[in-house]
């Protein structure tokens, strides 16, 4: 299961910009990464997890802002596509089960 974190969060203070750089900084600690600007992604090996990670970023939201939080499936993810101009690239493979043991 993947969980796709797709933020919108306002930079136009001294104090926003540092809530968005934490913000920021905790989904990549939490081991997201990034897709695009505002759009991480993180895979989870259970549904058990994704809950306990969402729950985190519940945990960390800015008092200002928008953030989406999105659940999809190993095989949805397999099926996005990447475009660079007219140029399609592979997508990100999901994990092998066993590299979790």
């Amino acid at each position: 299961m993947w969980t796709i974190v797709m933020f919108d969060l306002p930079t136009d203070s001294i104090i926003s910009r540092r809530q968005y750089t934490l913000f920021r900084k905790f989904l990549l600690k939490d081991g997201y990464e990034m897709m695009q600007y505002s759009i991480y992604y993180r895979h989870h090996a259970s549904e058990e997890n994704a809950i306990v990670h969402t729950q985190r970023i519940k945990d960390h939201l800015p008092p200002d802002g928008e953030v989406r939080v999105m659940k999809i499936t190993d095989k949805q993810f397999s099926r996005i596509e990447i475009f660079f101009g007219k140029l399609s690239q592979p997508v990100e493979k999901p994990p092998e089960q066993l590299e979790f043991f």
